[in-house]
């Protein structure tokens, strides 16, 4: 099964991709409080395939991928203004494949919606 939900880290700064970011994905509840519905680490070219379970349904609501910036740039020796970075969205059409890509560099970040 394809994973409903992809990310892609590049580390802009040195122009590769960032390889080691673990990336949380979580799921706001009705009350506000946020449950996490999978984790992983980004490979050789800065991708994870699949943040969450084969079983997880997607369904319409808030969204937040919680990238560990800090402990990425602190693994290269290299100061950095951000420690988590979150990016928060919306997922309305929990049929189709949304792709959350982060451009990275020590500071300052960028995102959109990849395909």
């Amino acid at each position: 099964m394809n994973s409903p939900l992809t990310t892609h880290v590049l580390d802009t700064a040195g122009g590769q991709p960032a390889a080691g970011v673990a990336v949380t994905l979580e799921r706001q509840l009705p009350g506000g409080d946020w449950q996490t519905l999978g984790s992983g680490t980004t490979d050789s070219d800065g991708r994870i395939g699949s943040l969450m379970a084969d079983e997880t349904q997607v369904e319409p609501g808030v969204y937040r991928l919680n990238f560990n910036a800090g402990a990425y740039f602190a693994a290269q020796g290299t100061a950095t203004l951000y420690g988590i970075i979150p990016i928060v969205f919306v997922i309305d059409k929990p049929q189709a494949h949304l792709h959350i890509p982060l451009l990275l560099s020590p500071y300052q970040y960028s995102t959109y919606r990849g395909s």
